[in-house]
């Protein structure tokens, strides 16, 4: 009888000490570290691992050491130029030192929004409103300045601020959009207008250079003709110099330009004053013609080719 009961004391006392042991047995994971107590006094911070504590005497605080985000909730603000937004932002932190975040913050969660809502009105109020609109990093970067350093007595980093929305009032965001739409309205006049002017530029400039062109053929034509008509004139004259005509081919080419000059449409001839000479020397030249001399037919006498030249025409060489 008395080994039966010695033997369930000695179970029993087995159990508690597994018990003991068990209780004593602590696992931190690896995104963990652990904050170890004893007797309500710091001991020692735990890394991820198997951990052995006193039961009854140790106890451990484990912190995620995991990057964690703070939502803030969307609150009004009143920029610069006195127009109201709401503005909606989240905090991403991570702790650094699990002592700090457990001793030196109670909520870390309730002060980190509080501490960001406040900070936002001041960031976001110093601002104007097209500002705040367009410089969305600025803000976020001197937030995220601004909470650091509130939270480094806190064990905790902040790793970025991003600011999610910003909401003008409903009539604030009518007149941005007509003024959006008049700006553009504005440059797609200024467009048309440059291209307007860019087209007329080019047109006259088409038309100056087709005038240039046009001008230079025609000065070409010109010379061309003029060219031609005095080299005409020089192998005419040249000719007529080098056969030695007499009178009597004068006179023939003077009658046949009066014949040219009478062709015409009028009713009165004027004949120059030394065409009489020439009329006058007709009725010899028919003589000549009728009455050829015995000399032959290109031989007139002398006397008579005298005669027949005009008092104006300078003898013949």
């Amino acid at each position: 009888m008395e080994f039966i009961l010695a033997m369930v004391v000695l179970g029993l006392l087995l159990i508690l000490v597994f018990l003991m042991a068990a209780m004593g047995i602590r696992i931190v994971s690896p995104y963990e570290k652990g904050v170890i107590e004893r007797l309500g006094r710091y001991l020692r911070t735990a890394q991820p691992g198997l951990q052995f504590l006193i039961p009854f005497v140790d106890s451990m605080r484990k912190v995620d050491m995991r990057e964690q985000v703070v939502d803030v909730q969307p609150q009004e603000v009143i920029t610069k130029d006195n127009v109201v937004v709401t503005v909606d932002a989240v905090v991403y932190y991570e702790a650094t030192d699990p002592v700090k975040l457990t001793y030196n913050v109670a909520d870390f969660y309730n002060a980190s929004t509080k501490l960001a809502q406040t900070n936002l009105r001041n960031v976001v109020g110093e601002t104007e409103l097209d500002e705040a609109l367009t410089s969305r990093e600025m803000i976020n970067a001197k937030l995220r300045s601004v909470l650091d350093d509130a939270t480094d007595k806190w064990g905790v980093r902040v790793v970025r601020v991003e600011i999610k929305r910003i909401d003008p009032p409903a009539d604030v965001t009518a007149a941005m959009h007509r003024q959006m739409k008049a700006e553009r309205d504005k440059r797609a006049q200024i467009l048309d207008a440059e291209g307007t002017r860019a087209a007329r530029i080019l047109q006259a400039e088409g038309e100056a250079e087709a005038v240039r062109r046009i001008a230079d053929a025609e000065r070409y034509k010109l010379e061309a003709e003029a060219n031609g008509q005095g080299n005409a004139i020089t192998t005419v004259y040249g000719a007529i110099r080098n056969a030695n005509p007499d009178q009597n081919v004068i006179a023939i080419q003077y009658l046949d330009t009066m014949k040219a000059v009478a062709n015409g449409r009028a009713s009165k001839l004027f004949i120059p004053y030394e065409a009489t000479a020439i009329l006058g020397a007709l009725g010899n030249m028919q003589e000549i013609f009728v009455n050829p001399p015995k000399g032959g037919d290109d031989e007139l006498p002398a006397p008579k080719i005298k005669s027949m030249l005009p008092p104006t025409l300078p003898p013949t060489k």
